[in-house]
This record gives C-alpha cells, structure tokens and sequence, in this order.
C-alpha cells in the first residue's frame, strides 16, 4: 500500500504539472525514487506523462505560444536524440547537477532584477530558444527534469498564464513521445504493472483537471511565483541529491 500511495502521488504531481503548474512534474522521480532505482523510476511514470500529456494537450488545444512551440519541439528532439548517444557516458547524477544549477541560476537571476526593480519582459530569441530546447530534450530523456532550461527560455517572456501553461503541455508532450522508443529499448518497461498503471492513469487525468482549474483562476502575479518557487525547490533538490552522489 506504501508503494501504491507513492505511484499515485507522482501521477497526480504529474497530472498537476499537465495541467499547467510547469516544473512539479520534476518532483514525481524524486518521490518516486524514495523506493526505487532512479532510472526505473523514469520509465515507470513514461507512460503516465503520455497519458497526462493526451489529457494536458485537449485542455490547452487553443492556448499556447506558437513561435515557441515550433522552435522548442525541434530542439527538444535534438536534446533527446543527443541523449541517446550519451546517456550511456553521462550519469544521471551529471545531468541533475546540470538541470539543478539552471535553475537556480534562473531564480537568482529573476530574484536580482526584481529587488532592483528591473523585471522586463525578456524578447523571444530563437538562437537562446534552441540552445535551451536542445538542453531541455537532454535533461528531460535522462531523468524527467526538463523544466529548469524551458523555464529559463520561456518565463520570461511572460506568457499569459494559461498561454505558458499550454506551451509547457505541447512541448513535453512531444518531447516524451520522442523518448518512447529509446526507453522501451533499453528495457524500462520491462516490469510495468498494468493495473498499477492504470491507477495512475486515472489520478493523473484527475491531476490534470485540478492543475488547469489552479491556473484559471491565479492571478497572473501569483501564478509566476508559484511556478518559480516550484523551480526554486525543484532545482535544490537535483542540485543537493546529485552534490550527495558524487561525495559518496
């Protein structure tokens, strides 16, 4: 029953993070990696992002940034292309790290300009958009935690909330059926349960209806610093648990 609880807990974040609060999904691994290997974790919730990312895909369908969808779906199939070929020679651990410093370097970052009073809005920049979305595609195929680099791209530009949250759905949902094959290569639905999945399955929609509801209705302002406290926290985590592997 402990493990069950833990599979449904990540399949809500999951459906939470689908349905527009970007960046929690990255926490559905972590959760899941209290009681099991990492990577297994990984290949474990594929199948319940996919899901979450049918659901995610029909609630935002109308609302999303176009010019950002179009360039970062191609990058991110880049990312994951490159992955495939170094996943074999870069740990998880390295990739966290990385993941992790992006996103806490984004948070001070936007923290510094806020205290001095200079928050613009960031003009788009397809070469940035490129670097980000190769580097989305990288973090994303190996341990699920894509969203500091689309973050650091994205936020801010500041999109209109559901207009973010919609490009995060469109641009994941691509980027995780890209990573299907390679996973299932490689073995990591070898042991799937079917009928745990379905469990999941059936909690992820209902986090994904929760999460479009929660960005409905924040105000703008609001809805900004829950996604960066969720990058905030996110971030530290990968940064203190790869900073632990590499001391042990």
């Amino acid at each position: 029953m402990e493990t069950l609880g833990l599979f449904l807990l990540a399949s809500l974040i999951v459906g939470a993070s689908k349905g527009g609060l970007a960046s929690a999904g990255a926490l559905a691994v972590p959760i899941l990696s209290i009681w099991m290997d990492p990577l297994m974790a990984a290949g474990a919730l594929l199948p319940i992002f996919i899901i979450s990312d049918a659901m995610g895909v029909w609630l935002y369908r109308k609302e999303f940034s176009r010019k950002n969808v179009l360039l970062l779906i191609p990058a991110g199939l880049g990312g994951v292309i490159l992955a495939t070929f170094l996943a074999p020679y870069v740990s998880s651990t390295y990739a966290e790290l990385a993941a992790g410093l992006i996103g806490l370097f984004y948070c001070g970052h936007a923290l510094h300009k806020k205290l001095r009073g200079q928050d613009p809005v960031a003009p788009f920049d397809p070469i940035k958009g490129v670097l980000w979305g190769i580097i989305t595609g990288i973090t994303s195929f190996i341990s699920h935690t894509g969203a500091p680099p689309f973050q650091s791209f994205v936020q801010p530009q500041k999109l209109p909330s559901l207009q973010y949250a919609g490009t995060n759905t469109l641009v994941f949902a691509a980027i995780n059926l890209f990573k299907l094959p390679a996973y299932s290569a490689v073995g990591l639905f070898a042991k799937i349960h079917v009928p745990t999945v379905l469990a999941m399955a059936v909690v992820a929609s209902m986090g994904a209806v929760l999460g479009r509801w929660l960005v409905q209705w924040l105000p703008q302002q609001v809805f900004t610093l829950v996604i960066q406290l969720l990058l905030f926290v996110v971030s530290s985590y990968l940064v203190i648990k790869a900073l632990g592997h590499l001391i042990d």
